[in-house]
């Protein structure tokens, strides 16, 4: 019997010991009352069912390919959130006029932002809204995680991250991060090495900006997670909803989007959109 169905989005991860899951699911734009946990699933057999139905998650229309994770074609053209921007915050044009949403840009873009480390699958330096900590860490599949700074506009955090880059990787090897395993990394000797080699950098950006918009962090408290995994798999093998729409096999652990089963691992978020019964 099926249990739930709904539209697919992110999962919910709430910090506990370990990492909470929920399973978030939409119909018509709304999102379905009551939550459907996942770690009850570990070590039990969980089906999932692409029922065919694809729905851009801004404008409902139906479609039969996303864009962006989840958007049509033309939303994906015309919304502020899938601008390349989003992706390369160095270069925002919100100054030159010619954001695509500029109500949209100041009331997500021009908001605190935080730069941080986090180790998921080895040391790397993102950003993010502040309000999306400790979300962001969770989607990621960090086991560690440590604010670094504190700035005013994703602008600016784009900037900063891109002179750490010089330094520090600012990507997630997701394969690494689902083998398990990462060694723990002295996350405030890093800050500190990293705040060394780029001191200069920082004070060029500061400069640009208001007095007090860039805040160096060095109080904030390593923070850690452990994901609910009952077993790593060995070899990384990718399902896909479009080559296989019914998936069912034992689940053993959920990190970052990512669901791993013994026939292999799926990350949810690229299937934002999609229809999908669940049934245990």
């Amino acid at each position: 019997m099926t249990k739930f169905i709904g539209q697919l989005h992110n999962m919910a991860g709430f910090v506990a010991e370990p990492i909470q899951y929920n399973f978030v699911l939409k119909q018509n734009g709304t999102v379905i009352e009551g939550l459907v946990p996942v770690n009850e699933y570990l070590g039990q057999n969980l089906s999932l069912t692409f029922t065919g139905k694809i729905n851009c998650i801004a404008c409902n229309r139906a479609i039969t390919k996303t864009f962006q994770q989840g958007y049509c074609f033309p939303c994906a053209k015309k919304l502020a959130a899938c601008d390349m921007c989003i992706l390369k915050p160095q270069n925002c044009h919100f100054h030159l006029g010619t954001c695509r949403e500029p109500e949209w840009g100041l009331q997500n873009c021009f908001i605190p932002h935080i730069v941080y480390l986090a180790n998921s699958s080895g040391l790397k330096v993102g950003l993010t809204r502040e309000t999306q900590i400790p979300t962001r860490w969770i989607d990621q599949g960090a086991v560690q995680a440590l604010p670094i700074l504190r700035v005013q506009s994703r602008y600016q955090a784009g900037l900063l991250e891109v002179a750490i880059t010089k330094l520090v990787a600012d990507k997630t090897d997701w394969r690494k991060m689902l083998r398990g395993g990462n060694d723990k990394i002295d996350m405030c000797a890093k800050r500190d090495e990293i705040f060394s080699e780029i001191s200069p950098a920082i004070q060029a950006v500061a400069a640009k900006f208001k007095f007090g918009d860039i805040e160096i962090l060095t109080a904030e408290t390593v923070q850690e997670f452990t994901y609910p995994v009952l077993l790593y798999p060995d070899k990384i093998t990718s399902l896909d909803f479009d080559k296989t729409p019914h998936i069912s096999d034992v689940l053993q652990g959920i990190k970052g989007q990512y669901l791993l089963f013994n026939s292999g691992v799926i990350n949810l978020r690229k299937y934002t959109g999609y229809e999908i019964s669940i049934d245990s």
